[in-house]
């Protein structure tokens, strides 16, 4: 006898609860996972079976539905009546690639999270080149640090960003204190850190300075380097604020001026066409877009 693959246990508990609650929130709240993570669940399990579970946006049965509900609360009584064991799951592999400091500074800190929401996604991260868009191997979804437009790929900007100057506490002792540093004479004094991720251009345009992109002084191809190069002494950099929040936190890094501009440059979530009907795809991305939502608090449409 041979038995079709079991589906995740915990699109069918997400199921069942969903079925019974008619609220994907109120279902979110019951299991302790997020809106989305309800979504992407319900949309595995209907992946997975053949057919659509939930008719309209009420989330009332399908013919399918219901009678696939009568078999899947059976099925979970009887998983309560046996006795605990551990069981292996099969696992669904995803594989992303991301920038160094975009992985660091976004991913890592939060990657619980996603592992927790979806326990049968094997996850591998591997390390993309900025601005270069070129990655080790081939991946399901990569993480691009430019301006956009991709021509090759659908995308989403994860955040954008405002970039503002920033230097050590030992520099600033040592060659301030500056006044706002938006002013040629303070800009022609200081060693400004170079890199092509975040050209100076972009604070000279916003403070109508007339200055050529630097020349000369210390240059970095990696955002992370740059700031950990302007906390140990090397100059000024021009950091993102968002992205540079743990240099300022710890008070590596001090910023030279109240005001910001717009980077050119963002992250960007990409993918190839059609990639999304992956629903471990599909949840990767909507978990990064929203990564700092409370759960709960998504807007959800009928998840199909």
């Amino acid at each position: 006898m041979s038995f079709r693959s079991i589906p995740p246990i915990q699109c069918l508990v997400t199921f069942e609860a969903l079925a019974r609650l008619r609220s994907a929130s109120r279902t979110a709240d019951e299991l302790c996972v997020t809106v989305s993570a309800v979504s992407h669940r319900v949309r595995q399990l209907e992946a997975h079976v053949g057919f659509k579970l939930f008719a309209r946006g009420d989330f009332t049965l399908t013919a399918e539905g219901v009678a696939y509900l009568a078999n899947v609360r059976a099925g979970l009584a009887a998983f309560q009546r046996l006795p605990a064991r551990d069981a292996a799951q099969p696992l669904t592999r995803l594989r992303v690639a991301v920038t160094p400091t975009f992985a660091r500074t976004y991913v890592m800190p939060r990657l619980e999270t996603f592992r927790t929401a979806y326990p049968e996604v094997e996850l591998t991260l591997q390390v993309s080149i900025p601005l270069m868009d070129v990655t080790a191997e081939e991946t399901d979804l990569e993480v691009r640090y430019g301006t956009g437009n991709y021509t090759d790929r659908e995308w989403r900007v994860v955040n954008p960003d405002e970039v503002t100057p920033a230097c050590s506490p030992g520099y600033l002792s040592e060659h301030g204190p500056f006044a706002n540093f938006d002013t040629e004479a303070e800009l022609a004094e200081a060693r400004l850190i170079r890199s092509p991720l975040e050209p100076w251009s972009t604070w000279f345009a916003a403070c109508g300075v007339a200055l050529p992109e630097p020349q000369r002084g210390a240059q970095f191809n990696d955002l992370g380097l740059v700031y950990d190069a302007a906390a140990s002494g090397f100059g000024v950099a021009l950091v993102r604020t968002e992205m540079a929040a743990a240099w300022f936190d710890s008070g590596r890094l001090v910023r030279l001026s109240s005001r910001t501009a717009p980077s050119p440059h963002a992250n960007y979530i990409c993918w190839r066409p059609g990639t999304l009907e992956r629903w471990e795809c599909a949840a990767f991305v909507d978990w990064l877009l929203h990564r700092d939502v409370p759960p709960g608090r998504e807007k959800i449409s009928n998840p199909r």
